[in-house]
């Protein structure tokens, strides 16, 4: 295939292929449903496996690997101060073995306390760091852009900011929620109790939370795609998740609890067989591991792909078109700049029907 004076490789043919195969009329995506959206991820992961693949090993797979062994250091830690805890208590007070019980509770306590804390930074850098990669991916296979691995990774740390930010103000959000609902909680315990009818109103209480809990999560989700996307992010970008996910929340919540239940199989597998020692052997115990953190590696590939193609599938349900050339414009890398998404030109026009 000739093009401007010179032949395009082989691996650049497949890719516009690819790229053209992808380029499915808006309006179609609209009635794309739970079944349609898991094949749709399938196929793009499936047609760029070698760009997913590397955006896996250099992001997902420590995300992975680190989700799991705080897992592992966790229960092993706990274990440990829940055994000293209950030795002490038959041990005399004012004895040598009482103090050296104390300090070793008080070390485990603070070791944990700051393993967790790494944890959770590591594990909020490289979540944010792979959504803005696969999202960016996503959007320049939707628009026919050329993408390598190296401008993903040019782009993702200033893609990157902007879902800092979002995840911030979701941050408060959670954290004002939780307050609330553990103050009822406690307010309901106190002044109603756990007997006869008091049972029904905290399980009443806890169905309400766990509800508003994963409404909120879709509308992470989404809100993140479209603080890659457009040029929105923060509380305007929740605002903009809220809007999109009207009409789709039958779909949306069938998405997220497929990759939730995806997401506990594997977790379960690896606490039965590797945290618990059902397996006998270390070397069983170490591979049925690996295998753990490649299965959470394909799930949290395949939910950020998901919820990037819900993303597009809320878009034409509200018959909102993407301008798919000025979207790979704002896409560009300009000496290494990430160019910001502008509402003029790219946000997506309404279409009115």
């Amino acid at each position: 295939m000739l093009k401007t004076g010179q032949w395009h490789s082989e691996e650049e043919e497949e890719e516009e292929e690819e790229a053209a195969a992808m380029d499915r009329e808006q309006d179609e995506m609209q009635f794309l449903g739970f079944a349609g959206i898991y094949k749709e991820s399938f196929k793009i992961i499936s047609s760029w496996k070698k760009l997913f693949a590397q955006i896996s090993l250099f992001l997902i797979l420590p995300l992975s690997f680190i989700f799991l062994a705080h897992s592992w250091v966790s229960q092993t830690l706990s274990y440990r101060i829940l055994r000293d805890s209950f030795t002490r208590i038959d041990t005399y007070k004012d004895s040598e073995e009482y103090s050296k019980l104390s300090r070793s509770i008080n070390s485990t306590w603070l070791f944990l306390g700051l393993f967790k804390a790494v944890y959770f930074t590591f594990v909020l850098v490289l979540s944010l760091l792979s959504t803005s990669a696969v999202v960016y991916t996503i959007a320049c296979i939707y628009t026919g852009k050329h993408v390598t691995f190296r401008n993903v990774l040019s782009v993702v740390p200033r893609v990157w900011k902007r879902l800092v930010i979002t995840f911030l103000w979701i941050f408060a959000v959670f954290f004002v929620y939780n307050v609330f609902f553990g103050g009822l909680l406690l307010v309901c315990i106190i002044f109603i109790g756990v007997y006869s009818y008091g049972i029904a109103v905290v399980i009443g209480l806890f169905i309400l939370y766990v509800v508003g809990f994963v409404y909120m999560a879709m509308i992470w989700q989404l809100a993140s795609v479209v603080s890659v996307l457009e040029d929105v992010y923060g509380r305007k970008s929740v605002v903009k998740s809220k809007a999109l996910i009207k009409g789709k929340m039958g779909i949306s919540v069938g998405c997220f609890a497929g990759l939730v239940v995806l997401f506990m199989v594997v977790q379960a597998v690896f606490e039965f067989l590797v945290v618990i020692d059902l397996v006998p052997g270390l070397v069983n115990r170490i591979l049925i591991g690996l295998v753990c953190v490649v299965l959470l590696l394909g799930v949290v590939l395949l939910g950020l792909v998901v919820q990037t193609v819900l993303y597009f599938v809320c878009k034409s349900f509200h018959h909102e078109n993407i301008d798919k050339a000025s979207l790979a414009d704002h896409l560009e890398v300009y000496r290494g700049d990430y160019v910001p998404l502008r509402a003029q030109s790219v946000q997506l026009e309404q279409i009115h029907v």
